[in-house]
């Protein structure tokens, strides 16, 4: 009988020698069921599979249950838990300090929408090249499930009340103001999501992913549009969505003539098969024409909506040195008495 020794199974490795291992955060603390520990378990695949050092990306939120999230995927990255609703100008303050740095900012509907919507609209028309989820359940979670500033109207509480104010639509905000990708998906679709965020990752500029996360303590019931029934029944997708890294083959074939394939800035390769007719995900007018009809209808559009590689980031505006500005001498940030001089000299 042989008693030679059993080989260990190999162990998957990502493209720079990283194992999944290396991308997990805590143990969750949110409720068993809530679509943001969906969120975050496709935030880590994402990174893993596109071999992003975690040591490269700051995670940034504010504060509310989505605000939790960061904590529980890539605890090896750098994290700043905010004020409420000032994660915008802190994410900006950050990326100007180092650009080198890959931002992902993690936000809810309150949270952005409603105290920080003043911050959010300014990090849009900036282009800040950075990753920003909302993990979207139309409730404020941690003080009871009252309305957000995105419930829609009609929508119910578990207690019967009403909404009856019109909400504000994440993804027509972002397209109007100019971030440069904007999309929506729903934390049940793993399919979908993971192609969004792995494009995000490749994308330079604002990436706004308004992500349908249902509340199961308080917005999951009869009467809810933000649900997980709801959102299986009412979500209609305007395109498949399909991502091939630089790294791998493009092996993904698609009829040309109902496909767009985009190049985003590290070559990798973006791919929306349409499954609405005019669907132009190049054009905001039709962007944001798609998104009203949507809400006539009453279904929840989900996909991604507008993309622009073209327009340059808040950090390429500025003209940047290379190197992280919190690194630099002295010497190269305050101006000499001669400088100064000259200065005074240009206004006499």
């Amino acid at each position: 009988m042989s008693t030679a020794p059993i080989a260990p199974k190999a162990v998957k490795t990502n493209r720079i020698g990283l194992q999944v291992l290396d991308y997990r955060g805590g143990k969750t603390t949110l409720c068993a069921g809530c679509g943001h520990n969906a969120i975050s378990e496709r935030i880590l695949e994402a990174f893993f599979e596109m071999g992003i050092e975690p040591e490269r990306v700051m995670k940034m939120s504010g504060i509310g249950c989505s605000s939790k999230s960061p904590a529980y995927f890539m605890s090896r990255s750098f994290s700043f838990n905010s004020v409420h609703g000032r994660m915008p100008s802190v994410a900006t303050g950050a990326l100007l300090a180092n650009k080198t740095m890959r931002s992902l900012g993690v936000s809810g509907d309150g949270d952005t929408a409603s105290i920080g919507v003043g911050q959010f609209v300014h990090l849009l028309r900036r282009n800040v090249p950075m990753i920003y989820i909302v993990e979207d359940n139309g409730v404020y979670g941690l003080t009871k499930g009252q309305f957000s500033a995105t419930a829609d109207v009609g929508s119910t509480l578990k207690t019967g009340v009403v909404n009856e104010l019109p909400p504000i639509d994440i993804c027509a905000l972002a397209i109007q103001l100019g971030a440069t990708f904007v999309g929506r998906s729903f934390s049940g679709d793993k399919k979908q999501l993971s192609a969004m965020l792995k494009a995000a990752i490749a994308h330079r500029g604002t990436v706004l992913l308004d992500v349908i996360s249902p509340c199961v303590t308080f917005n999951d019931h009869e009467g809810s549009t933000k649900s997980y029934k709801y959102m299986q029944e009412h979500d209609d997708e305007v395109c498949e969505v399909d991502f091939v890294p630089v790294f791998e083959e493009i092996a993904v074939e698609y009829d040309h003539n109902t496909t767009v394939d985009v190049a985003l800035h590290d070559g990798s390769h973006l791919r929306l098969r349409k499954l609405h007719e005019d669907y132009v995900p190049s054009s905001k007018a039709q962007a944001l024409n798609l998104l009203m009809e949507g809400h006539e209808s009453g279904e929840i559009l989900t996909g991604v909506f507008y993309i622009d590689t073209q327009k340059q980031d808040f950090t390429t505006l500025l003209n940047l040195v290379d190197e992280p500005l919190a690194t630099l001498p002295v010497e190269r940030v305050r101006p000499g008495p001669e400088t100064l001089s000259a200065l005074m000299q240009s206004y006499s």
